[in-house]
């Protein structure tokens, strides 16, 4: 049986699909959002969330933690070098966290 992958979305359906996401950006490579949060724990806390709605859906996000409580959350689909609708699907899912 194949395997059902997420097929590569051309830059014309990202940026249609970025209205749906709008505090996320696009790069080129990869869809990105900076959360601030309150401190450095809430950061942790923040990151910690992530993680299984990230194993939930089998699609894991690079996260960056700077300046103490600045998480920057990264998509892209590694096995399509790009951006497919799994990225979108997370985001979503990602923005629901934050207050």
């Amino acid at each position: 049986m194949a395997e059902n992958r997420p097929a590569r979305l051309n830059s014309e359906e990202i940026e249609v699909q970025l209205r749906n996401v709008p505090a996320w950006s696009y790069d080129g490579q990869q869809i990105e959002r900076t959360f601030v949060r309150k401190n450095f724990m809430d950061a942790v806390r923040f990151i910690s969330e992530i993680a299984p709605i990230a194993e939930a859906h089998d699609h894991h996000p690079d996260l960056l933690l700077s300046s103490y409580k600045n998480v920057k959350v990264m998509l892209s689909t590694h096995s399509e070098s790009g951006i497919t609708s799994k990225d979108f699907d997370v985001a979503k899912e990602i923005d629901r966290l934050a207050p």
